[in-house]
């Protein structure tokens, strides 16, 4: 297996701290002690990401600089697609010369896109000045380190690169054109964990010329950001059938963030041949699928009809996704409602489920075991459990996390 993404960072802890971010997504990542020569030789390589250690942080620049080129060309010799620059979040070390060696060797006409912000740790990046818990980083403890003092706040100072400070407005998609046309080396502005997947988001479209520079938050973001691939097509499709009142409220929630909801009415439920007819109208439609929506949601009627049985409704929705299914454009599921759940199942001839996390409490993510989709990821919830945001949670994760 040859690896997708390599990760450098300036110490081994960095290296950790980045790589533990992927494998949160789902990516197999092994961590080298090591730099890339060493880790490419052993031959037992059989990860996705792979993060080593230049150990550089207490360099001169000129051997900070010299010992990430040599990463680097390991790492194109070895076709790995992206790169992500691991740097220390309070810009220790030799910053500036690392960050330049890395984007020099990586492509002709690489982007290096900065953004050392961890918000869960405290850092953020205003007005390009890096702020530790609302000081700048000079006048914190990383002002006065006794190998690799911080002389310098102010990010696109270092580089003499450019600043970009989003806009509220900005999507990915403006924020990708105003990062391609600022420059060779852009600081990027993040104070939120929203902000840094928006970057994150922009940087994939980007392309394989970015260079995403950071700490662990941007990690965090670019690995659920290099999970999705939201060209593919693919859909979340989820199947709800139980009638409790807290699991209204959820798909109310997830429609409320762009989802499609397709409710069929009870008395075409209730007939085969009406049942079989807009089956086909609704494929023809492409509905969920080919829509412009990135989450599909088959919810049972709320109300009751004489002669129809829940269990005739969880069998047909369960068949319904089995023709979503055959598209071949579902990245996972969600089956709310035990019913329902055990008919999705039994439409993919699935006999089981492969555990592997939960979306949050008692909500538990695994693959499908048995049938034609085996190892397609799924999502398993009871009618009245969960908070308000859990569907929204589980199409996220479905989204972003990396599956076999």
């Amino acid at each position: 297996m040859k690896p997708q993404i390599a990760i450098i960072a300036d110490d081994l802890t960095g290296a950790g701290d980045s790589a533990v971010q992927f494998v949160r997504c789902g990516w197999e990542t092994q961590l080298y002690v090591g730099g890339s020569e060493e880790a490419f030789a052993l031959g037992d390589m059989q990860a996705q990401v792979v993060s080593v250690n230049s150990n550089s942080r207490a360099m001169t620049a000129q051997a900070a600089a010299e010992a990430v080129e040599r990463e680097m060309q390991t790492f194109r010799r070895h076709d790995v697609r992206h790169v992500f620059k691991k740097v220390d979040s309070t810009l220790r070390g030799a910053f500036a010369a690392e960050i330049e060696a890395a984007r020099r060797q990586w492509h002709d006409n690489a982007i290096a896109v900065v953004c050392p912000a961890y918000p869960d740790t405290g850092r953020t990046l205003e007005n390009g000045v890096l702020l530790v818990n609302g000081k700048p980083v000079t006048e914190t403890s990383a002002g006065t380190d006794p190998v690799t003092p911080v002389t310098e706040s102010c990010v696109p100072t270092i580089l003499g690169g450019a600043l970009v400070s989003p806009m509220p407005s900005d999507t990915p998609a403006t924020l990708a054109q105003k990062i391609g046309q600022a420059g060779p080396i852009v600081v990027v502005d993040a104070s939120t964990d929203a902000d840094l997947k928006r970057l994150a988001q922009a940087i994939v479209l980007l392309g394989e010329r970015a260079l995403p520079v950071g700490a662990g938050g941007l990690a965090m973001a670019m690995a659920a950001a290099w999970a999705s691939n939201p060209d593919s097509g693919e859909i979340v499709l989820a199947v709800v059938t139980s009638q409790h009142s807290a699991t209204r409220a959820q798909v109310v929630a997830l429609q409320g963030q762009g989802a499609t909801v397709l409710t069929p009415e009870p008395q075409v439920l209730g007939d085969e041949t009406q049942w079989q007819q807009w089956q086909a109208q609704m494929l023809a439609q492409g509905i969920g699928v080919d829509d412009g929506s990135r989450v599909l949601v088959l919810l049972a009627p709320s109300r009751q009809t004489p002669g129809l049985s829940a269990a005739t409704v969880a069998q047909r929705l369960g068949q319904f996704a089995l023709a979503i299914v055959r598209k071949g454009k579902v990245r996972g599921l969600i089956a709310t409602g035990g019913d329902g759940a055990e008919q999705v199942m039994a439409a993919l001839q699935a006999t089981g489920i492969r555990l592997i996390d939960e979306v949050s409490g008692g909500v538990p993510l695994g693959t499908l075991i048995g049938g034609e989709y085996t190892g397609m990821p799924i999502v398993t919830k009871a009618g009245g459990f969960g908070s308000e945001n859990v569907l929204i949670q589980a199409a996220e994760t479905l989204t972003k996390r990396k599956f076999k």
